[in-house]
């Protein structure tokens, strides 16, 4: 009897396991390579409008459901100095003339690519590279950098 009276006045467990619950349900679901589309597109197509960004022919927010909060960041910051670079030398700001080449692609694990592409300009070529991660069954950009 007293095996008895000891089960029914334990209190039962809950299933909560506190503040990380949310992020196991609601956060960013990695996704896998089978479940996303084909990245060649997106990442020219991210490479050319990170180009207009940098040159002051695009608003940088048209790229914030692509990116993390992380290169968001970055690519504000550079967006501010290539601002001020302009100013300096009083150009105004004009969408860049370049056509983007081929896109050289890697994939290092399951839902991850590693890709650059290359831009050509009048005077110059530029390689950018950028790396997806699958989350959410879509392409999102971890990292950008223009070399």
């Amino acid at each position: 009897m007293s095996a008895l009276r000891t089960a029914v006045t334990q209190p039962t467990p809950t299933r909560y396991s506190g503040p990380g619950l949310d992020d196991e349900l609601f956060g960013r679901q990695p996704a896998r390579r089978s479940d996303l589309p084909d990245p060649t597109a997106l990442l020219g197509n991210l490479a050319h409008c990170v180009l207009e960004v940098f040159a002051g022919a695009r608003d940088l927010d048209q790229l914030a459901r692509w990116v993390t909060d992380d290169v968001y960041r970055n690519l504000a910051k550079r967006v501010v100095l290539s601002a001020r670079a302009r100013r300096a030398k009083g150009v105004s700001p004009q969408r860049p003339v370049f056509s983007i080449g081929r896109v050289h692609l890697c994939e290092p694990a399951d839902g991850v690519v590693e890709g650059v592409v290359i831009v050509h300009q009048r005077h110059r070529t530029r390689a950018v590279a950028i790396r997806l991660e699958g989350f959410d069954s879509r392409w999102r950009a971890t990292v950008i950098s223009v070399l």
